[in-house]
C-alpha cells in the first residue's frame, strides 16, 4: 500500500498566518510555487494560500497586500491527509475537493505536500487519468 508519506514532498515552507499577503507573494516567487500552506505560531496548519487567492481575494477586492495578512485569506476548513493515509484516500480527497495540492499532516504538524505531479509519478495511469479528469471539470 502506497501512503501519503511516500507520495509527498517533505520539507515544506509555510507562510505565517500573520505574514502579509505581500510577504507571502514574495516567498512564492522565491520558491517558484503557486500555493503555500499557512501555519500558525503553533506550527499547525491554518489554511492554504494560492496565487489566485492573492489576486482575487486581496487585490481584486481592493485590499492592501502590505497590510492584509495571509490568515485573513484562510477561510473555511483545510483539506489535508494524514501521512499514513493510503494513496486511494489521497486521490479521493483531491478529486472530491478539486485541489491540485494537498498538505500532509503527522501528529498535528505539517510534514509535506502532495502535488498533482507527485501523484502522476507514483500511481498507475488509470488512477492519474481519473484525477486529471476530475480536476479539469467544473
Amino acid at each position: 500500500m502506497t501512503t501519503a508519506r511516500q507520495l509527498m514532498t517533505a520539507g515544506v515552507d509555510c507562510v505565517g498566518e500573520g505574514d502579509t499577503v505581500l510577504q507571502a507573494a514574495e516567498m512564492m516567487k522565491q520558491l517558484g510555487v503557486g500555493a503555500m500552506p499557512i501555519c500558525g505560531s503553533d506550527d499547525k496548519l491554518k489554511g492554504m494560500l494560492t496565487d489566485r487567492d492573492i489576486v482575487v481575494k486581496a487585490l481584486g477586492a481592493g485590499k492592501d497586500p502590505a497590510t492584509t495578512t495571509a490568515g485573513e485569506l484562510a477561510q473555511g476548513g483545510v483539506v489535508y491527509v494524514d501521512a499514513d493515509d493510503d494513496a486511494q484516500l489521497v486521490l479521493r480527497r483531491m478529486t472530491e475537493h478539486k485541489v491540485r495540492r494537498l498538505p500532509v499532516i503527522d501528529d498535528h504538524r505539517l510534514v509535506g505536500m502532495i502535488a498533482q505531479a507527485d501523484v502522476a509519478r507514483a500511481l498507475p495511469d488509470p488512477q492519474v487519468g481519473d484525477l486529471l479528469e476530475a480536476l479539469s471539470t467544473d
